[in-house]
């Protein structure tokens, strides 16, 4: 079964930081690029970065100076490095497998409040 599952989010102060996680299984992680999305009640969802097969990493430019991705190939995980978290950060954040079939996780919930 294809599956991401996400973890390391939770509550935070403003300006701390935190390590999303998302571990892959099922399918060929290493030949795939891989994203993070966020999303807020009642919002569209908003790309945040993206990791292609070669490790090349792009990030939004509203958090760029912010948030850093990774990718493991070794342990099949993705990463989200977040510094310097804003109140305006606490959304669901969730991994994707870029292409088709579409494949997403649950996602992890990240609160930024002091």
């Amino acid at each position: 079964e294809e599956q991401l599952v996400e973890s390391g989010g939770g509550m935070v102060q403003p300006g701390g930081s935190l390590r999303l996680s998302c571990k892959a299984s099922g399918f060929n992680f290493s030949g795939r690029d891989m994203s993070w999305v966020r999303q807020a009640p009642g919002k569209g969802p908003e790309w945040v970065s993206t990791v292609n097969s070669g490790g090349s990493p792009t990030v939004a430019d509203s958090v760029k100076d912010r948030f850093t991705t990774s990718r493991d190939n070794a342990k099949n995980t993705l990463y989200l490095q977040m510094n310097s978290l804003k109140p305006e950060d606490t959304v669901l954040y969730y991994c994707v497998r870029v292409g088709r079939p579409i494949l997403r996780g649950e996602g992890t919930q990240v609160t930024v409040s002091s």
